[in-house]
């Protein structure tokens, strides 16, 4: 009898990952690379769903053993409407908000749609799993300043969710008893307030607060902001590609590339070390107003995301964060594997699975 696998998508800003899970654990795990330029001549991330099919799809075609069968695609989940944790069949409604971008115009809307359409070469069903727009805030946490903007979730919930359960089950308890800070440290930064397994505050990872990351702003002064926005030197569009792609580190040292500025500071460049040390101060502010949200009750604070590979950078806020609680550091993310064993927890009939 053939091994029964999922296929797992997770697309990227200039790349796709693409993996074959079976209940065992990985099979076979890739990241297919995209033409950077031709990208970038979309408006719409979703534009470039058959530029990226067409490499993804060949590279399937070469990896899919024959003694595998596909039972399930799952893809990263995008920015929807709010909506709880777990794992959702992918829908016509859902479709159509990620194909407009509805919500966002962020490469996760690619992850369900690319899934679809395998799911219809395979005859089997799609999902997503912990999309980026979970939400569980507290009504306090909503509250923004002003009654005309309010504070939305958005985060790498997929991850934070996923090492939280890993961390759960080494220390032999409950997610739902544990109270834990979990900053997810990649190209964007989520930290949040994991509150008995519920993320009941975060700053929002895209364009709304928290640390400036290697390429985003984070949170900037409203006045000096308000000004810029007025100086008639950038349209809105203009503006917007500044403050979530082209700031940070990217604007201050000329790269987003944290191995490159850890090499600096290395061989004695002040700026850099400054710099940097300033997006760690950040974090650490940011890890610490997530504990005061929890009353300063925590279980443990998580680091991961990519770049929790350096032990300079998690050494460096640990030496903040200490204080608060035992730290652990989950190096990368574990979103292949969390979108596989949502999908199979479904298959399985483990959970149910949920309709958008």
């Amino acid at each position: 009898m053939k091994k029964e696998v999922v296929l797992v998508i997770n697309p990227g800003s200039t790349s796709t990952k693409l993996a074959i899970y079976s209940r065992e654990g990985s099979v076979f795990e890739t990241n297919v690379k995209h033409d950077a330029s031709e990208l970038a001549k979309f408006d719409l991330v979703t534009e470039q769903l058959d530029l990226r099919w067409e490499v993804i799809s060949e590279c399937l075609k070469e990896n899919l053993p024959g003694s595998v069968k596909v039972v399930g695609v799952v893809g990263r989940g995008g920015p929807l409407r709010p909506l709880e944790e777990g794992t959702y069949r992918v829908s016509p409604t859902m479709l159509e908000e990620l194909r407009t971008c509805r919500h966002a115009n962020h490469v996760s809307n690619l992850g369900a749609i690319i899934a679809d359409r395998f799911s219809e070469q395979f005859g089997v069903p799609a999902f997503i799993v912990d999309p980026v727009t979970v939400d569980n805030l507290i009504p306090e946490a909503r509250i923004s300043g002003h009654p005309l903007i309010e504070r939305t979730s958005l985060c790498h919930a997929l991850n934070i969710r996923s090492t939280a359960a890993a961390l759960a089950e080494q220390l032999g308890r409950p997610l739902t008893e544990l109270n834990l800070v979990v900053a997810h440290l990649g190209g964007g930064i989520s930290v949040c307030a994991l509150k008995k397994g519920r993320l009941s505050d975060l700053n929002n990872a895209l364009l709304a607060a928290g640390p400036f990351t290697p390429n985003r702003a984070g949170t900037l002064p409203i006045g000096p902001l308000v000004k810029l926005c007025f100086s008639g030197k950038y349209d809105e569009k203009e503006l917007l590609n500044i403050l979530s792609k082209e700031s940070g580190l990217k604007a201050y040292l000329g790269t987003a590339d944290v191995e490159e500025v850890l090499r600096r500071i290395e061989a004695g460049d002040e700026r850099a070390r400054l710099v940097f040390g300033a997006m760690v101060y950040q974090i650490a502010k940011e890890i610490g107003a997530m504990a005061a949200a929890m009353k300063g009750q925590v279980d443990g604070i998580i680091l991961t995301g990519g770049m929790t590979h350096s032990g300079k950078l998690t050494d460096w806020i640990t030496e903040y964060v200490a204080f608060l609680g035992p730290v652990h550091v989950f190096p990368g993310e574990r979103e292949l594997q969390a979108l596989a064993e949502g999908a199979f927890r479904v298959l399985d009939g483990k959970e149910e699975a949920k309709e958008y």
